[in-house]
């Protein structure tokens, strides 16, 4: 991010990108809810965030090869965990499907708390600029 728009907009870019990469991890949970020993995932938020406004550098983005979507790689010490099990299966899968879906839940309402605070942002300078 940008000197200019850093505070302009908080950490509101950083936090849509980990919103963004934790839906993403979340689905991946939900999808392989029924294979045998797959192991639950989850950002912890709150390290990744704090390490990525600690280097006020944006979070980097890859493109594995060209022509391909870019995926977020967490620089603040891969943030990235296994949770915790409350009842794993005898398969060894740790997916809880209804702890994922609430999670699931409450980061779209995250995601899109973030993404309305920096589209007021930007309502705000579009009419102080323009007047209207």
């Amino acid at each position: 991010m940008s000197p200019s728009t850093e505070g302009l907009f908080g950490n509101h870019v950083q936090a849509l990108a980990l919103w963004q990469r934790r839906a993403e991890v979340l689905a991946a949970n939900l999808a392989n809810a029924d294979t045998p020993n797959y192991q639950a995932r989850d950002i912890d938020f709150r390290s990744a965030l704090g390490g990525a406004s600690a280097d006020a550098a944006p979070l980097a983005l890859a493109a594995p090869s060209s022509g391909s979507a870019a995926s977020m790689s967490l620089e603040s010490a891969d943030a990235l965990k296994y949770r915790v099990p409350m009842q794993p299966s005898l398969d060894g899968n740790t997916v809880d499907a209804e702890s994922e879906q609430a999670a699931f839940a409450e980061n779209s309402v995250r995601y899109q708390a973030s993404l309305t605070f920096i589209t007021a942002q930007i309502r705000t300078l579009r009419t102080a600029i323009t007047g209207t």
